[in-house]
């Protein structure tokens, strides 16, 4: 025989199903290799990095200042009072905008009985008061009907801007009272109902120089659109208010 001689290999059985079967259960039991779980402070560090800051993210160091605390009816007696009683400028932010009705202390009036809290801002707009109210939901329906009977308001006296992602409560009264709270402007959180109807609200008024600056700050980022840019929401904005003709 000549060449060279080929040399027979075995060929390999096929492993059966059953041995198939048997190595992945005995994967399957082998306990898995685990991941060391990051820190959570790397983890924080790790999404400040990915977001940028902006006007809105803020944390100050502790400090002294004068503060009053307010709850319940607290909110009517000495927010809705101070409202009643401006004299350059009323900043309003809330998330949710309702018709509330209020005792009408205006001194023409000789006997007590409760008005729309729109027909004391169409009086302090008469004073040349400056009237704004930031907002994220649609006015309510009783709201947005007794604004038309108001045409100083409707005209422009009381602007109105919405922005989605509005969820602050704030009340800035002639730039020297600030009520910083939970309270939307509605009647239910601003005292304006019964003990039994009224919601569980709690804030705090202040007229700190330096808080008030700074969340004046911040009202205005949002009111003159400033916050737009950034918006990943912006698709879903009824109306971005960097694109409004004045946004100032």
């Amino acid at each position: 025989m000549t060449g060279r001689a080929r040399r027979k290999t075995k060929k390999k059985a096929a492993p059966a199903a059953g041995d198939d079967l048997a190595a992945v259960a005995a994967a399957l039991a082998e306990p898995a290799p685990r991941r060391r779980a990051l820190p959570l402070a790397k983890v924080a560090q790790k999404l400040a990095r990915s977001e940028a800051e902006t006007t809105m993210d803020v944390r100050r160091p502790p400090r002294a200042m004068a503060i009053e605390l307010i709850g319940g009816r607290g909110h009517y007696e000495r927010v809705i009072a101070a409202v009643a009683r401006a004299h350059t400028s009323v900043w309003i932010a809330t998330a949710n905008v309702k018709e509330l009705l209020v005792e009408d202390t205006r001194p023409r009036r000789r006997r007590a009985s409760y008005v729309s809290i729109l027909a004391i801002l169409d009086d302090l707009a008469a004073r040349g008061v400056e009237l704004r109210l930031l907002h994220a939901e649609l006015p309510s329906g009783p709201f947005r009907t007794e604004l038309q009977e108001h045409p100083r308001l409707v005209g422009g006296e009381l602007a109105l801007r919405r922005c989605p992602r509005v969820h602050m409560k704030l009340v800035v009264v002639d730039g020297a009272l600030l009520y910083l709270g939970s309270a939307n402007w509605t009647g239910a959180g601003l005292g304006a109902k019964g003990s039994g109807r009224r919601n569980f609200e709690l804030g705090i008024a202040t007229d700190d120089a330096q808080l008030l600056d700074e969340v004046q700050a911040m009202f205005e980022h949002v009111w003159t659109g400033a916050a737009c840019a950034g918006c990943r929401l912006r698709d879903e904005c009824p109306g971005p208010l960097d694109e409004l003709p004045d946004s100032t």
